[in-house]
């Protein structure tokens, strides 16, 4: 079996969370460190966020929960006493490894700024207090930047996105005119699920093709978010709703491939990807209409390494033959994995013979120190959270793949596992036997996870894939019969007032 190779010296603050040792000296909240994008008066998302790393008396970093109940809060207030301003704040999460992740959300905008206080019992931590200069805008401002240059500065967006450029080697140039010739007859169907984007002047228009466009909420939702923020470029393009990506064609093919924009990707298709649907909800509703997001996973880990249950753990839907195999494994060595089927749809007929699992809550998976990850009906949507957590991920070899695959590798940042599973027991076997190496691999799957995944992330990868998609397009983008404007949300506590430096461009 492949071992580990050593781990490469990580930048700060990824570094900070490899520090050695449990210490015993107390919590120091001057020594400890706070940094992250919600200390940033620009960094405007719908919940925003930062670190903390406790750090002791010593100088040492903590590398484990300090002892006893929690004494870090935080505090943030309107710097005016003029402004009043709700802004919701849970308590910091625990990530169990010396460092918590500290969220709010606010609901108003404040134009003299926010003083952030970050405390340990009664004591500031770090730099504490924290000072952001006003504007602080809200997540439905809407005061886009138009610079998008200073926007992806100020987010520290990453200046080359390696899925961003494979997708788009295939694509050169765009041929406006042959998209809107060929994909309302190729997948635009009764049967279809695509939707026609138009953007202009920062204004969104769209019209669906096909029957099935309902998920049409979910990018809309992202579409407008991105709007509020910073100057889209004119464009336009087609969104795939549907699970699996549209074009098969090759590039050396005549007519060539066109790059239909779609959450999930496969080896043998052209499709352009944006994060799944299902991450960019969660972001988008984080702390208010959901439970599970990108940020919440982070604290709600489970048990420590030490403390999970040593199986192999699955839950979900029938939507893959691999899943009911899981499900028969499961049966026949219950000492190694424990996988069920919640919901049957696919496979009716077999629910009698493998029985239906109850529902467990997402968070209770990781008591499980290993996680099985296998398809759905194209890549388990599932996969970024457990990436998340604090288990190994036994992750099937699939042809599909999510925005972030490429950045993760076998053997360093999960365990892979055949097609067909006929390994998936003696992996299974040899992390029980190679307990620590399987820790390290782990745990740098979730410090990969937390770095790729941090939801202004999603922000800057929508925003570079619009931004090569326009500079590729040959043509001027036009308003086509049909569309209609998808407007910004009818909020009252949405209107504020924005701060630019110049006016937005004219409308045409």
């Amino acid at each position: 079996m492949r071992r580990l190779p050593r781990a490469p010296l990580l930048p700060l603050p990824l570094a900070l969370l490899l520090a050695a040792g449990a210490p015993e000296a107390p919590v120091s909240a001057p020594r400890s460190l706070v940094w992250g994008p919600g200390l940033q008066a620009g960094v405007v998302l719908p919940v925003r966020y930062f670190y903390l790393q406790a750090v002791n008396s010593e100088g040492q970093n903590l590398t484990r929960s300090p002892p006893g109940q929690t004494l870090f809060k935080v505090v943030i207030k309107s710097l005016s006493p003029k402004e009043l301003v709700r802004i919701h704040i849970p308590k910091p999460l625990d990530r169990n490894d010396g460092t918590f992740l500290i969220r709010y959300r606010m609901y108003e905008t404040v134009n003299e700024g926010l003083k952030i206080e970050v405390l340990y019992g009664d004591e500031h931590v770090a730099q504490s207090p924290y000072i952001l200069k006003g504007p602080v805008y809200h997540e439905y401002c809407e005061c886009p930047e138009e610079d998008p240059q200073a926007w992806q500065k100020t987010l520290s967006c990453p200046t080359k996105e390696p899925q961003i450029a494979k997708d788009f080697a295939s694509f050169h140039s765009i041929n406006l005119q042959q998209m809107l010739n060929e994909v309302p007859k190729r997948f635009g169907d009764e049967r279809g699920a695509i939707v026609h984007y138009t953007i202009l002047n920062n204004h969104i228009y769209r019209r669906s093709l096909g029957k099935y466009t309902d998920f049409k909420m979910f990018s809309d939702e992202i579409l407008l978010s991105l709007a509020r923020k910073v100057l889209l470029p004119d464009l336009e393009f087609y969104v795939n709703l549907g699970d699996w990506p549209l074009e098969h064609r090759k590039v050396n093919e005549t007519p060539g491939p066109l790059p239909i924009i779609s959450w999930c990707g496969s080896l043998d298709s052209r499709d352009v990807i944006l994060p799944t649907y299902d991450i960019t909800h969660s972001t988008l509703e984080a702390m208010r209409g959901v439970t599970n997001d990108l940020l919440s996973i982070q604290g709600n880990t489970g048990p420590s390494w030490i403390n999970k249950t040593e199986k192999a753990f699955f839950r979900g839907r029938d939507s893959r033959e691999e899943r009911l195999q899981l499900v028969q494994l499961s049966k026949e060595n219950p000492q190694l994995l424990d996988a069920g089927i919640t919901g049957y749809f696919f496979f009716q007929e077999k629910e009698k013979e493998l029985g239906k699992a109850k529902l467990i809550g997402f968070f209770d998976f990781f008591k499980y120190k290993y996680q099985v990850n296998v398809d759905g009906t194209v890549a388990a949507y599932r996969y970024p959270y457990l990436m998340l957590g604090d288990s190994l991920v036994l992750k099937q070899e699939s042809p599909y793949y999510e925005h972030f695959y490429m950045a993760l590798k076998p053997w360093k940042h999960y365990v892979p596992i055949k097609r067909n599973l006929s390994d998936l027991l003696e992996k299974v076997k040899w992390a029980k036997e190679n307990d620590e190496e399987a820790k390290k691999i782990a745990k740098e799957g979730q410090l990969t996870a937390r770095e790729l995944l941090q939801p202004h992330r999603l922000y800057c990868y929508y925003y570079q894939v619009l931004q090569k998609y326009a500079e590729r397009q040959s043509s001027k983008p036009e308003i086509r019969h049909g569309m209609e404007l998808v407007p910004q949300p009818n909020d009252n506590e949405s209107i504020c007032q924005c701060h630019r430096k110049r006016p937005l461009r004219e409308e045409l």
